[in-house]
């Protein structure tokens, strides 16, 4: 059904929503924890019963547009009593059949908080497989995921004035934008999808989201950003007759051809100084080493590169992951054809395991590239890790213009969420191993030895770094050059991960 993204509609909309008090934990506690974990699996049944006796406005709004169940329009038209049922047909949001009025998108509500604090959100998109009662369109439009949220969390909080948001989809990474940049420009492939960017602009009162038609970079041919954010179509799918390409995840392209297209291609699209984030799968060949393989994308970009994969997973896993993502389920015929597909396909060209992960590229401001990192993070993560990128951008920025000199010259400081934990053999005087546990961030924990771990411990912020390692090595009585070559690296490393902060005013004058 087409969707109109009208002003006044929407305007109506989340005066409705406001007043009923729909947000994301409001609706959690209506139906319980439990019911909306397992509204999370795509399990639905827990949470209407909660809420089906109910005609309040928030538990109707929710059955409405979260569960996608049918509604008497006179019970609905009191729970938008701004709005009102006429609006919605009208709009394309809803329309009538015999149970009711029935919506034909889900508005699911969102709590997202970052520096500049906490904020409901309302996100529109199509009918998932658990209100359809079936499997999804190839056109769908996804609503807000895991993969977007954890993109949303990645942003760099720092002012921009003009960002592209690359496969907008429903339009989060949009809207996410325009908390720190003045402009945002939506591109996507799919008309419907865009269409849903606006609505959500709307319905949310942000301003200055401009939205073009087209695949990958061709709508911007020729302009510059200061960021670009996307959360591609990524998936892996075989190219094979027979097996469904969804628009909001399949690219159309061979294996991991269209997240190396992107990384090869964004260099011409950023301004001096502009950084591109984006997630994606990589694949491990026979031959060749995942993170290798995207280290050979970059390598000619002439961009700063910092890449993370999070797992790994092998091709029987990856294939019933994402075979069940299109509503197919295990013990089906076209689901045992979907996986030999799958499984074939990876074959062809060697792939043993698939990475995912999150990448991050940077158009350097002057000269060649000057941050190249390339980890695997696999400890569970918690929170935006957009701030703590931003530091370790900044604080790079910082050290790799100092020798180990100036670098010795400062002052550091521990991070106020580190702390430290030792580990004793029995009935030892010595540990046996010392670690740095970080609380916030990446939630690291480094391995330490006792002359790294008395430089941390003693990193007030009084004494310059030099002073301490000189300090220590005539407590250890060994040589303090050779100390000093051996500690230097590793603080650089701990001040780019945050366990250690530079003092105020640092760097080279």
């Amino acid at each position: 059904m087409p969707l109109t993204a009208d002003p006044e509609t929407c305007l109506l909309l989340s005066r409705d929503f406001r007043n009923a008090g729909f947000t994301a934990d409001a609706v959690r506690a209506a139906w319980g924890d439990d019911a909306d974990d397992a509204l999370g699996r795509g399990i639905t049944s827990p949470a209407h019963h909660a809420v089906a006796d109910r005609e309040d406005a928030l538990a109707v709004l929710a059955r409405f547009f979260v569960l996608g169940r049918p509604v008497r329009p006179e019970i609905l038209a009191r729970a938008l009593a701004q709005t009102g049922p006429d609006r919605l047909r009208d709009a394309g949001f809803a329309t009538d059949t015999i149970d009711g009025l029935s919506a034909t998108i889900l508005i699911r509500p969102q709590r997202f908080e970052d520096d500049a604090g906490v904020v409901d959100w309302w996100f529109a998109s199509d009918l998932d497989e658990s209100a359809r009662r079936g499997a999804l369109p190839l056109t769908h439009v996804l609503g807000v995921g895991g993969a977007s949220l954890t993109l949303a969390g990645l942003h760099l909080p720092t002012p921009s004035e003009k960002v592209l948001d690359l496969g907008s989809g429903c339009g989060i990474q949009a809207v996410r934008a325009r908390r720190y940049a003045d402009r945002v420009m939506a591109t996507d492939i799919s008309a419907r999808a865009l269409a849903f960017t606006e609505i959500n602009a709307l319905l949310n009162g942000v301003d200055r989201i401009q939205t073009r038609v087209g695949s990958l970079f061709e709508p911007v041919r020729g302009e510059v950003f200061d960021r670009v954010v996307s959360n591609p179509p990524f998936v892996i799918t075989p190219r094979t007759a027979g097996v469904p390409s969804y628009e909001y995840r399949d690219g159309g392209r061979e294996g991991d051809t269209l997240v190396r297209e992107i990384v090869t291609s964004v260099a011409e699209y950023l301004s001096p100084g502009g950084v591109a984030q984006l997630l994606g799968n990589w694949e491990y060949r026979a031959d060749e080493d995942g993170l290798d393989r995207v280290r050979s994308w970059v390598e000619r970009t002439g961009l700063d590169a910092w890449v993370i994969e999070r797992e790994v997973l092998a091709p029987i896993e990856y294939s019933e992951l994402w075979i069940r993502d299109g509503g197919t389920t295990p013990g089906t015929d076209d689901f045992d054809r979907l996986v030999q597909a799958w499984l074939d396909d990876f074959a062809a060209r060697g792939v043993q395991r698939v990475g995912f992960g999150y990448v991050l590229l940077r158009r350097p401001t002057a000269g060649p590239p000057s941050l190249r990192r390339f980890e695997r993070v696999s400890q569970p993560l918690a929170g935006a890790l957009g701030p703590a990128m931003a530091q370790s951008l900044a604080t790079h920025d910082l050290i790799h213009r100092l020798d180990d000199d100036a670098l010795s010259s400062l002052r550091l400081t521990v991070a106020p969420d580190v702390t430290e934990a030792r580990h004793h053999l029995p009935g030892a005087e010595d540990p046996s191993v010392i670690e740095l546990r970080q609380g916030g961030g990446f939630a690291r924990t480094v391995t330490v030895d006792p002359a790294l771990a008395a430089l941390v411990g003693a990193s007030d912020g009084d004494l310059a770094a030099g002073s301490l390692i000189d300090a220590i090595a005539e407590l250890l009585e060994v040589d303090a050059a050779a100390l000093r070559e051996d500690l230097l690296p590793r603080v650089r490393e701990l001040l780019f991960t945050g366990f250690l902060t530079p003092s105020p005013g640092a760097g080279p004058r």
